[in-house]
């Protein structure tokens, strides 16, 4: 049974009804934004972060530490939200994720196994550690992708693989959990204001200057393009990633896929573009098609 201040705020506000939800990532960005709008909704919202954040000032928020990477810490977060009296979970919301960035050539395999781990296996371990609390409350898994995840960008190889296994790895699971009731669900945001972009930035720099200097200097030109470029992408408030989310966990039938933030209708356009075609374009987006053939 919920709690007497999951029933008291579900007298105020019935959409969430007092029912539990986890959020991984949730320490700041998109992850915080994200909590705050389920509890204003009248869920009880465990927030996944490595850290305490500031979550302990939002009402319905508790905050459950969370690396995703590690199955130990999952394992004691199954544990928390037990413990807290939860013995069903209404929705999980793979939201944790980090960005490598770089051309392929030069990522160190560490870096790209870091990638995967955050991104597709982190999603994977806490589906299966917590289908169990989802069967019996008949909940939905909400995976935070990337069009990235549809279009592979220059520059973003990593970070485009991953995201592309994780959509491919929610089809699986909405297949295979529909019987019992489990819906899931992808979100692809656009481009949005968040930290994830400059931490993503930090990391290149630190990792692409451990490297001998010839190999950084072949790429001087197209890192001066793609900063340009950068320069002038505009980027959207993370709520509309969090007004997804909660779409997603209040609609009666989700759609199986979310692509939200006014970038993301160029995304469709490219998805359905012949591969020759989409090329030319992202290197023009990017600013790559100035680039002169390199000499042999």
């Amino acid at each position: 049974m919920p709690s007497t201040s999951a029933r008291t705020r579900s007298a105020r506000n019935p959409v969430g009804a007092g029912r539990a939800v986890l959020v991984t990532g949730a320490s700041r960005g998109a992850g915080l934004r994200t909590c705050r709008a389920l509890a204003e909704r009248g869920f009880q919202v465990y927030a996944g972060a490595r850290g305490d954040g500031p979550h302990t000032e939002i009402r319905g928020v508790r905050v459950v530490q969370l690396d995703v990477t590690d199955e130990a810490s999952i394992e004691g977060a199954v544990d928390a939200v037990r413990a807290a009296g939860e013995k069903e979970l209404y929705g999980l919301v793979n939201n944790a994720g980090i960005i490598i960035q770089g051309p392929m050539e030069l990522v160190p395999e560490s870096e790209l196994r870091r990638q995967f781990d955050v991104n597709v296996f982190g999603p994977a371990r806490l589906t299966q550690a917590f289908t169990p609390l989802l069967r019996a409350g008949r909940g939905r898994v909400v995976n935070i992708s990337a069009p990235t995840g549809r279009i592979a960008m220059p520059f973003l190889g990593p970070l485009s693989a991953s995201k592309h296994a994780l959509q491919a790895l929610s089809d699986a699971t909405r297949l295979e959990l529909g019987h019992w009731g489990i819906r899931v669900v992808v979100i692809e945001p656009g481009s949005m204001e968040t930290e994830i972009f400059s931490t993503a930035a930090s990391a290149s720099e630190k990792v692409l200057a451990s490297l001998p200097p010839a190999q950084t200097a072949m790429y001087k030109e197209q890192f001066e393009l793609l900063g340009a470029a950068a320069a002038k992408m505009k980027q959207h408030s993370p709520d509309y990633l969090a007004n997804a989310v909660v779409k997603a966990l209040t609609a009666a039938t989700p759609k199986p896929r979310y692509t939200v933030g006014p970038d993301t209708r160029l995304v469709g356009l490219l998805a359905r573009l012949p591969l020759r075609t989409r090329d030319g374009l992202i290197m023009r987006m990017f600013g790559l098609s100035k680039l002169k053939p390199a000499a042999a």
